[in-house]
């Protein structure tokens, strides 16, 4: 059964089975090196473009997610996910090699949130499992949305490192096992605060941000204080700052349990400037960290928040601002 207060979803049938996550070599050198399921060596990943890596990524990662949790394909009623790239083109041709129905997502950043809201909903209205997944990778990206890597163009101190990753969850309307359940989600709807600036993502997104985590505590009459941590994409150093002050001109004091994916993600060593960005971001802290984190019993509930910047690099070059959206799920064992 699900019902819906303001833009808020409650869920009572949506359980995350299990995670799986394949990483890039940067990325398993970073601050959760060895929590991921397969770490890449060379994120060329055997094949002749980037583009294909992506693609083989996504594909692993659905194979090693049904595998994970001893089902087979036949069994999946539904594929739901996205990537960066123009048409989503890694995960659509990804899903090209599984029988389950498939709905391509795109909010950028915040995809694998919204495949967890889409999932949910399907699920509470009768499916019985699904997959959600997300991932990007960083030499698709930035020849995408900035400059060709030959260029080898000087990086802004407020720039974010594109991760190279895929995460996938397993999602099923009954419990199994040791599950960590989700119980509510918030849809965010687009803020643009004027922005200019892409390389400024995490600027750009905040505001964003805060409008979805205070209409969750508006709809559900919530208290900061109820969560363990409350996770944002990838706002990044620069865009976790900007949106503690934002909160506190709400009347909301999240500074001590507000984690974001992007800002953990990378040494300071690794130069990543404000951290990590991406499609890969959530997905993989998500099903790396954030459920070894419940299954340990050192998480009780926490806010999962997906940030997303929806410009491209048509509308950059036309001197437009960045538009974001957040999508926020409550996640509880």
């Amino acid at each position: 059964m699900m019902y819906y207060k303001g833009r808020t979803l409650n869920f009572s049938n949506s359980y995350v089975v299990d995670g799986y996550t394949i990483a890039g070599p940067k990325e398993n050198h970073g601050k959760f090196k060895g929590m991921f399921d397969l770490a890449l060596d060379d994120d060329m990943f055997g094949q002749n473009t980037f583009e294909r890596a992506e693609r083989k990524m996504f594909e692993h990662a659905i194979d090693g997610i049904v595998g994970k949790c001893n089902c087979v394909h036949k069994e999946v009623d539904a594929i739901l996910g996205g990537d960066l790239l123009n048409q989503i083109v890694s995960m659509s041709f990804a899903a090209r090699k599984t029988h389950a129905g498939f709905l391509g997502l795109y909010n950028a950043c915040a995809t694998f949130v919204e495949s967890l809201i889409v999932g949910s909903s399907m699920l509470n209205s009768g499916l019985g499992k699904v997959i959600c997944v997300a991932g990007s990778h960083f030499s698709t990206a930035e020849r995408q949305y900035r400059y060709p890597l030959e260029l080898g163009v000087l990086r802004s101190p407020v720039t974010q490192w594109t991760a190279t990753g895929v995460g996938a969850s397993m999602l099923s309307s009954t419990c199994e096992h040791n599950c960590v359940k989700i119980t509510k989600a918030t849809i965010g709807r687009v803020v643009d605060f004027g922005i200019m600036d892409v390389n400024n993502m995490g600027a750009a997104m905040a505001p964003s941000a805060c409008d979805t985590i205070c209409q969750f505590l508006r709809d559900t009459d919530g208290d900061i204080n109820d969560y363990d941590a409350i996770y944002t994409g990838d706002l990044g150093k620069l865009g976790m700052s900007i949106l503690v002050d934002l909160m506190a001109q709400e009347g909301y004091d999240i500074s001590a349990k507000l984690v974001d994916c992007g800002a953990s993600l990378f040494w300071e060593e690794q130069k990543t400037y404000q951290g990590g960005s991406g499609a890969a971001c959530t997905a993989l802290v998500f099903n790396s960290k954030i459920l070894s984190k419940f299954r340990r019993g050192e998480y009780k509930k926490i806010l999962f928040a997906g940030t997303g910047a929806l410009m491209s690099p048509t509308t950059s070059f036309q001197g437009d601002s960045i538009p974001a959206i957040t999508h926020l799920v409550e996640v509880c064992n």
